[in-house]
């Protein structure tokens, strides 16, 4: 895509390829989604009860993929709300009421938006851990396209200090 050609992701304007899917591409679709995934600093990959490849922040589980490209992914139920609302994703196919969502890689194009996803759900844990959590709020605000909706969802999740870790133990 050229520069002015690019949707925010956030935008509302996405929408998942309805063609038939390819299977080839849909076997690599797994693959191409934890190797992306798996280069994010404090992840890890692990395999999921039901099937698929499970990303974790440390402990924390940012979603997870099946086999057949479907991407679950847990979220705070406001997070969640706003994303169906916009037309980002689904309700989670076997649990509707909860914070978690599904969405349905069937194309390159959703491959990105899957990607999105779950940097959306990784921020709220790296925010968390960062040194400077503003600055990588707003790093990375920019480079997902985050609409002031979101950006306001997930300000709650930017500690007001920064986290210094101690070297040593303070002498009394």
């Amino acid at each position: 895509m050229k520069g002015d050609e690019r949707t925010p992701e956030s935008s509302g304007h996405f929408q998942t390829s309805k063609k038939e899917i390819n299977g080839m591409w849909s076997m690599n679709n797994p693959k191409k989604l934890e190797d992306g995934v798996s280069t994010w600093p404090h992840i890890s990959v692990h395999s999921h009860r039901f099937g698929g490849r499970e990303f974790l922040f440390d402990k924390a589980e940012v979603g997870h993929v099946h086999t057949g490209g479907i991407v679950d992914i847990p979220f705070p139920r406001a997070v969640r709300d706003a994303l169906l609302v916009e037309g980002l994703a689904e309700e989670h196919h076997w649990v509707p009421n909860s914070g978690w969502i599904t969405f349905r890689m069937r194309g390159e194009k959703d491959l990105t938006h899957a990607l999105w996803l779950l940097r959306l759900s990784y921020l709220r844990y790296a925010l968390k851990t960062a040194n400077a959590p503003q600055k990588l709020f707003a790093e990375e605000s920019e480079q997902l396209h985050l609409s002031p909706q979101f950006k306001s969802l997930l300000e709650p999740f930017v500690p007001k200090t920064a986290n210094h870790v101690v070297a040593e133990p303070l002498s009394v």
